[in-house]
C-alpha cells in the first residue's frame, strides 16, 4: 500500500481530469436511435455498477482471507471496499431511476434485475451496520454477510438471462455502434481509477484507526 499511496496525488490529478473531459466525450457520442438524449446517462450508469462489483469483489476476497487466515488488513480492506461497493451501488441505483424514468415512464420497476440489485445494496448496508454496532465479534460474522453479497451479486447479474425483465440484457453492450464504445471505455476507466484512489485513501485511513486503538490497547496495559 505505500507505493500506492505515493501514486494517490498524481492518480487523483488524473481521475479528475478524465471526469472533466467525461461529458464532452458524451456529448459528441451518437444518440441512440429510441431513446435518444436519455441513453446518454449509459456512460455513467454502466461504468457505475463495474466499479460496484470490482468493490464487492475486493471486500468478498478480502473477508474470504479474513476468515480463514485472520488477517486484519485483510479486514480493513474488506471493510473500504464494503463502503466503497455501497456508494457506486447507490449511484448505479439513482442513476438507473433517472433512465428508468425517461425509458419506462416509472421511476422503478420491480422486476428481476432491480430487485435483485436492490437486495444487493441493502447486503452491503447490512455488513456495516453489522460493523459499526454488532460488537465484539461482528468483524466475522459481516464478513459472512459480504461473501453472501458475492453470491448474490452473480445472482443480479444473470437476473436479466434467468427471468423475463424490462432491463436490457448485460449483452446490449455488445450491440452498440462503434462510436458510442470510445465514451463507455473512458467512462469506465475513470470509474475504476476514482475506485482505486478512493480505496487507497480509505485503507490508509483503516491502518491509522487501527494504529490508534492498539496504542490505546498498550496504553490500558500499562495502567
Amino acid at each position: 500500500m505505500k507505493p500506492m499511496r505515493k501514486l494517490l496525488l498524481p492518480l487523483l490529478v488524473v481521475t479528475a481530469a478524465m471526469f472533466a473531459v467525461a461529458p464532452i466525450l458524451i456529448a459528441r457520442a451518437p444518440y441512440e436511435s429510441t431513446m435518444l438524449m436519455v441513453q446518454k446517462i449509459f456512460y455513467f450508469h454502466v461504468p457505475s455498477w463495474i466499479a460496484m462489483y470490482s468493490a464487492l469483489a475486493v471486500c468478498g476476497v478480502a473477508s474470504a482471507v479474513y476468515l480463514f487466515k485472520g488477517s486484519r488488513q485483510a479486514d480493513r480492506v474488506a471493510v473500504a471496499a464494503a463502503e466503497l461497493a455501497v456508494l457506486f451501488g447507490l449511484f448505479g441505483l439513482v442513476s438507473g431511476s433517472l433512465w428508468g424514468r425517461k425509458a419506462w415512464g416509472v421511476w422503478w420497476q420491480w422486476d428481476a434485475r432491480l430487485t435483485t440489485a436492490l437486495l444487493l445494496e441493502l447486503i452491503l448496508c447490512a455488513y456495516l451496520f453489522l460493523r459499526k454496532y454488532g460488537g465484539p465479534g461482528s468483524e466475522k460474522l459481516a464478513a459472512g454477510v459480504a461473501l453472501f453479497g458475492m453470491a448474490d451479486a452473480v445472482i443480479v447479474y444473470k437476473s436479466v438471462e434467468w427471468w423475463r425483465t424490462v432491463h436490457p440484457v448485460t449483452t446490449v453492450v455488445t450491440t452498440l455502434i462503434p462510436e458510442m464504445y470510445g465514451p463507455l471505455l473512458f467512462c469506465s476507466i475513470a470509474f475504476m481509477l476514482l475506485f482505486g484512489v478512493l480505496l487507497t485513501a480509505r485503507v490508509a485511513l483503516e491502518n491509522r484507526r487501527g494504529e490508534l486503538d492498539d496504542l490505546y490497547l498498550a496504553i490500558e496495559d500499562r495502567r
